[in-house]
C-alpha cells in the first residue's frame, strides 16, 4: 500500500472544529504538531456547552487558532484564506440532522449549500493541495441494494439534508473539473462516540434514562424487520480522514468520493441492548431502558451499510471498532462528564 503519511509542514484549515468529528480530527492533527486554523459558528442546534468543552481542550495547543464565524459569511472565509493560506482544507461545518431538515430547511441551505460554495470559491481563488469535505450516507436514500457502493445511483434523496449533501458532491466535482481542485468527499455512516452529538439516538437514549423517561424507538416495533445502521466509531472516522489528507485524487479526475462506515451494520435493537449493557458496566448495575415503539419517522431510511473497499484500496484502512468497545467508551465518558456515578 503506497500512500503518503501526514505532513505537518502544511497548514490545515478545519471548519466545524468545535463539532464532534471536527474536534477529534483537530486534536489528532495537533497532537502530531500540525498547524490547525479553525472556524465554527457555535450554533445552538444542540448543547453549546459541549462545543465549548471541546474547544477548551483544543485551545490548550500552541498551534491551534480559532475564529468564531459562519462559513456562509463569504468575506470572512476569503479573509481567512488570504491571511493563513491553508494547504489542506477539511470542511466539516454543516447543519446536521435528517429530521431537523424537515422542521428548519432554511439553515440547511445557508450552511450546507451557500457555506460550501464559499469554501469552493476560496479554494479556487487561493489554490490548495487538497479539499476534503463531509458528505453523508443519507445520499443513498432508500436504496435496497447493500452494501452501499460509491458507484450506486444516488439521485433520490429522502430528506433535504441528504439533498444538500448530494449537492455538495456535485458542486465539488464541478469545481474540481473547472479549476483543478483536488477534492475528496466522505460519506459518513452514523458516527458515535464520547463527546458526541446529543441529537444522536444513542446520546438521547442515555439522557432519557437518567431523566427517568422512556425512550422512543422509531422502528414500528418490528424486530424481525428492524432498522439497520452501520454505526462507526469516531476514532475510526478520524483515522480514515487523516490517511486521506496527504493523498489527494490524482490523474484526469481530481474528485473522489469514499464511504467511511463500519462495513458491519447492526440492528437498532442490538445497538440499544449493547448501550444498556455498557451503561450498566459504567454504573456497576443492571440498566434497562423503558421503551416506547413508534412508526418510522419521515426521512429515515431502513438500512445503512457501507462498502469500504474503495477506501481500503486508496489508503489501506477499514474501520474495525466494535459497537461493544465504542459504546463502552461513550458510556464511561458520559457517566464521568455528567457526574452520574
Amino acid at each position: 500500500m503506497n500512500y503518503k503519511t501526514l505532513d505537518c509542514s502544511k497548514v490545515y484549515f478545519i471548519t466545524g472544529a468545535a463539532g464532534f468529528i471536527g474536534y477529534f480530527l483537530s486534536r489528532k492533527l495537533l497532537e502530531q504538531g500540525c498547524f490547525v486554523i479553525s472556524v465554527d459558528n457555535l450554533n445552538d442546534y444542540y448543547d453549546v456547552s459541549l462545543k465549548y468543552a471541546r474547544l477548551e481542550q483544543l485551545e490548550s495547543y500552541e498551534k491551534f487558532t480559532f475564529i468564531k464565524g459562519d462559513i456562509s459569511d463569504k468575506s470572512m472565509i476569503m479573509n481567512i484564506f488570504e491571511e493563513y493560506k491553508p494547504d489542506i482544507v477539511v470542511n466539516l461545518a454543516a447543519q446536521a440532522g435528517v429530521r431537523y431538515s424537515i422542521e428548519n430547511p432554511d439553515v440547511y441551505i445557508q450552511s450546507n449549500i451557500v457555506g460550501f460554495y464559499n469554501i469552493l470559491e476560496a479554494c479556487r481563488n487561493y489554490p490548495v493541495d487538497h479539499l476534503v469535505y463531509a458528505s453523508s450516507s443519507s445520499v443513498y436514500g432508500s436504496n435496497k441494494k447493500v452494501p452501499f457502493e460509491e458507484t450506486d445511483f444516488v439521485d433520490n434523496p429522502v430528506s433535504l439534508y441528504a439533498a444538500t449533501k448530494k449537492s455538495n458532491e456535485l458542486m465539488a466535482h464541478t469545481y474540481s473539473h473547472l479549476y483543478n481542485i483536488p477534492a475528496t468527499g466522505l460519506r459518513f455512516f452514523t458516527v458515535y462516540g464520547p463527546m458526541g452529538r446529543p441529537d444522536m439516538a444513542y446520546f438521547g437514549f442515555t439522557d432519557k434514562y437518567f431523566a427517568g423517561e422512556s425512550i422512543k424507538i422509531f422502528n414500528n416495533g418490528n424486530f424481525d424487520n428492524d432498522l439497520y445502521r452501520d454505526f462507526t466509531f469516531v476514532n475510526d472516522i478520524v483515522e480514515g480522514i487523516e490517511r486521506l489528507l496527504s493523498n489527494p485524487p490524482m490523474g484526469d479526475v481530481q474528485h473522489k468520493v469514499y464511504n467511511i462506515g463500519n462495513n458491519n451494520p447492526e440492528k437498532l435493537m442490538v445497538f440499544i441492548e449493547t448501550l444498556e449493557k455498557c451503561l450498566g458496566n459504567a454504573l456497576g448495575k443492571e440498566i434497562v431502558f423503558e421503551k416506547v415503539f413508534e412508526a418510522i419517522k419521515q426521512g429515515d431510511v431502513p438500512a445503512t451499510y457501507a462498502s469500504t473497499d474503495l477506501l481500503y484500496d486508496a489508503v489501506g484502512f477499514k474501520p474495525e471498532t466494535s459497537i461493544e468497545e465504542g459504546l463502552q467508551k461513550f458510556a464511561d465518558w458520559y457517566v464521568e462528564y455528567y457526574g452520574m456515578k
